[in-house]
């Protein structure tokens, strides 16, 4: 762990791996929480790091962040959301093929995994999401579309992701959903928040919004 002061009042904690993030993301949270650590602004985890926005006294955090250590995030703490999914996706072949098996069997992994939100970016409501692990990593596409659908279901590295709106994109698209992921009228505005616990389920009939 490594602890680099940002500006005035903020302070990045870099971790080793995501693993190692989320668990010290779901530990400040839990401590600020219950008191025993001073609250600040604001916390956002990224894929190694964990940036702490609005602390008060930088010396002081420090020295209490560097006697103690986060452990292991709980798999089965956090709040369930399902995803209803047709997976029909232009990319499904490609993952196949790179899985070694057939199509219907990346579904049967895909939706039999539980997958958790690690940390959020590149548009707001869009998720990082982690859970098949090493064997189901695939490369990003070699050219990225110049327009994902909105609600496309896609795979990137050790993620999986939704699109919350059409955009760019070089994931591989596996599927399609009709959830919104962004909605400034509900709190908090993004359905996949860090810390989420994800489960996609496999739909045949056509996905209205």
């Amino acid at each position: 762990m490594r602890l680099l002061p940002v500006g005035q009042d903020s302070l990045l904690v870099d971790l080793d791996g995501p693993d190692e993030a989320q668990a010290w993301h779901a530990e400040l949270l839990r401590r600020i929480g219950a008191g025993a650590l001073a609250p600040v602004r604001e916390i956002v985890p990224g894929e190694k790091t964990v940036l702490l926005y609005g602390v008060r006294d930088l010396p002081g955090f420090e020295a209490e962040l560097l006697r103690w250590s986060a452990p292991p995030s709980a798999t089965d703490s956090g709040e369930l959301v399902e995803i209803p999914v047709r997976y029909d996706g232009a990319d499904l072949r490609v993952v196949a093929e790179l899985w070694g098996m057939s199509e219907d069997e990346v579904v049967r992994v895909h939706s039999g995994t539980e997958h958790r939100v690690a940390f959020s970016g590149f548009a707001p409501g869009f998720a990082y999401m982690t859970g098949l692990g090493e064997p189901y990593v695939v490369p990003r596409r070699a050219e990225p579309r110049t327009s994902v659908p909105a609600g496309s279901v896609a795979l990137a590295g050790h993620y999986t992701g939704i699109y919350p709106r059409s955009s760019p994109g070089g994931w591989q698209l596996i599927g399609r959903t009709s959830v919104t992921l962004w909605d400034l009228d509900r709190q908090p505005a993004a359905l996949l928040v860090p810390g989420t616990r994800v489960r996609y389920v496999s739909v045949s009939e056509e996905l209205t919004a």
